[in-house]
């Protein structure tokens, strides 16, 4: 019958007791991990542990994500391992490459941890993303490598000479497209929410890392080890040749079709876009199935929502909040939030004062607790009263209070409506001179969605802008600088208009696919415009620079998709809806990519370059 217990310290009817756990500086997931941990001894040495239902709140949730993510480390990153050793001896039965391939993604996923540390970042859910990547990014750049030295053998050269020209092949596309990959995860460092930031910055430098040894180190490895020969395995490569034949032939012969179908998918995509809805909800994280999951339903059904926001005000001086007409205006601010379905459970510094009064004056048992009209009847109370409890709701200046609530919504939408709607409420009920704030993780929740869209749309503009430059850089020609971009916004804008026709939230994982994929994607382009310009100055027609640069270098580009996308969709299979998100989806972005490359790219060139300028003025 208590009034404050119900909703908090047990259910309606009795059948639920809860224990309230409220730790202070706790600053790491380690520190909530062992608070977690000796909770559960606790409960075990209590002889309780068949009597407890659920665990839950945030410290809870932490601990779950944490348990996620080592969960994933020890599983993906072995895994994507794997993946990359099986495709790399798939197209070229050597030992050495398996070894160099394992050394190298070694050395950069190792150099991506020690910049965590050395900026001084924790490891969170986004971060965890980083080994995975560069795993998937390094095999892509060792690839090219080894398809070059592979060209280079089956030409008769061999030794040094053939070294030198798998470098002069590769050496400047790798490094550009080292770039343009940076630049996409560098634009991440746009967004305010500090994680996506530092996963931008460190991925970025470790990617840079990653070509510099491709093509100055791991040469003179190869050199000084290398005894075998390098060439392709037919039997793996044939239905390569064959794919990519399949979609140059319409891409030459009716680039006009393929051109327009292209516009119409985009079209599409770019409808469906308004769609995509803006959310972040930790919860939603795990499936309805997880122990986190679970445990949160039971603790709402029986008591409360476990979403805290505190709504803070504060007097112009001390003793203020003594004040009988100031305590009237924060309990009808108080009742006006409990009317609210968002709103389970509210404790407040009126509710104590209101409390005291119906003590002192025997009227405990009736459902109203008015709040006492007399100044000096207030001091009296708070003088006997005076306990570690009032200091949960008010400073001993009584100059600032909390109202502190309980919500049963999770996600930045919901919460952003209420805090809307009640700053809308304040602004035409003002809480009498004083002033107000919201603080605790509803806040933090709400301005995520804000933050995520203003970070979009920043690293959208980054990307953007930096991969511009660095096209017009290197191809030096407007023109050809724009249709290389073409093949690669094209996915983003793709990855988006299927966010929003599957209902795929903008949240934390998948804000940054766009800009990772964008980096990534450009690769192939680079590798492929870079094998026709080579092809036209040895003086070959435009038609058969771009076959021969399909057929040779095509290959490359296919089997690096097939691997990227093999360690991507392992990430699909993660149980951490962040990881199997962010896996499945850029993914399906370097496929679009893929596709855009093997036959629009093609198609743009057979139609506009062929008709309106000059070949030679656009390469040379």
């Amino acid at each position: 019958r208590d009034r404050f217990a119900p909703g908090a310290l047990a259910a309606e009817h009795g059948d639920a007791l809860a224990l309230i756990v409220r730790p202070t500086d706790l600053e790491s997931s380690l520190q909530r991990l062992e608070l977690y941990q000796r909770l559960e001894s606790a409960i075990d040495s209590a002889g309780l542990s068949g009597s407890l239902e659920a665990i839950a709140g945030h410290v809870a949730l932490d601990v779950a994500q944490l348990r996620a993510m080592l969960r994933d480390l020890a599983t993906l990153v072995p895994g994507t391992l794997g993946i990359a050793l099986l495709l790399l001896w798939w197209l070229f039965r050597r030992w050495l490459v398996l070894v160099i391939a394992t050394a190298t993604i070694s050395a950069v996923t190792g150099l991506a941890m020690s910049l965590l540390i050395g900026f001084d970042q924790p490891f969170t859910l986004i971060t965890a993303i980083v080994p995975l990547l560069l795993t998937a990014l390094t095999v892509a750049m060792l690839m090219h490598l080894f398809n070059a030295i592979c060209n280079a053998h089956a030409n008769g050269l061999r030794g040094e000479a053939r070294m030198r020209s798998a470098l002069r092949s590769v050496t400047q596309p790798t490094l550009f497209t080292a770039l343009t990959t940076a630049s996409g995860l560098l634009s991440l460092m746009a967004s305010p929410i500090r994680p996506i930031a530092y996963f931008g910055l460190v991925a970025a430098i470790s990617t840079l890392a990653a070509a510099v040894l491709c093509v100055a180190v791991l040469p003179a490895i190869i050199l000084r080890f290398d005894k075998g020969e390098w060439r392709h395995r037919d039997g793996s490569l044939g239905g390569i040749n064959r794919f990519t034949a399949s979609l140059l032939r319409p891409a030459l012969r009716k680039p006009a079709w393929v051109l327009g179908m292209a516009t119409l998918i985009l079209v599409g995509a770019a409808l469906q876009v308004p769609r995509i809805k803006v959310e972040t909800d930790l919860y939603s994280f795990f499936k309805p199935s997880h122990e986190i999951s679970v445990a949160t339903r039971s603790v709402e059904e029986a008591l409360s929502g476990v979403m805290p926001l505190e709504l803070i005000f504060t007097g112009s001086a001390m003793d203020v909040l003594k004040d009988p007409q100031r305590l009237s205006e924060i309990a009808r601010i108080e009742a006006w939030l409990k009317a609210r379905p968002e709103v389970d459970y509210s404790v407040s510094f009126p509710q104590l004062i209101a409390e005291m009064h119906a003590a002192f004056n025997g009227r405990q048992d009736d459902e109203a607790r008015p709040l006492p009209d007399n100044a000096m009847l207030i001091e009296q109370y708070l003088l006997f009263y005076d306990g570690r409890d009032l200091g949960d709701v008010v400073d001993p200046a009584f100059q600032t209070t909390r109202l502190l609530l309980n919500l049963n919504v999770h996600g930045a939408r919901g919460l952003n409506t209420l805090l809307n709607d009640l700053g809308a409420y304040l602004e035409a009920n003002p809480p009498a001179d004083l002033s107000w704030d919201t603080a605790g993780m509803g806040r933090l929740f709400a301005e995520q969605e804000r933050l995520l869209i203003r970070g979009q749309v920043n690293s959208l503009y980054l990307v953007a802008f930096l991969v511009s430059g660095l096209m017009l850089l290197l191809w030096r020609r407007i023109a050809l600088a724009g249709l290389s971009l073409i093949p690669n916004f094209a996915p983003a804008l793709l990855i988006f208009g299927l966010m929003g026709t599957l209902g795929i939230w903008l949240d934390m994982a998948t804000a940054m696919v766009a800009s990772v994929a964008i980096g990534i994607a450009i690769d192939d382009t680079i590798h492929l415009l870079h094998g026709i310009r080579e092809q036209r100055n040895r003086g070959r027609d435009l038609t058969t620079a771009i076959a021969r640069t399909i057929r040779y270098r095509g290959r490359a580009v296919v089997a690096t998709t097939l691997v990227l996308c093999a360690q991507f969709l392992l990430m699909a299979f993660s149980p951490f809806q962040p990881t199997a998100v962010f896996g499945y989806l850029t993914a399906a972005g370097l496929v679009m990519a893929l596709f855009f490359d093997l036959l629009v790219l093609p198609a743009l060139l057979s139609v506009g370059f062929r008709r309106h300028w000059s070949v030679e003025k656009i390469y040379n």
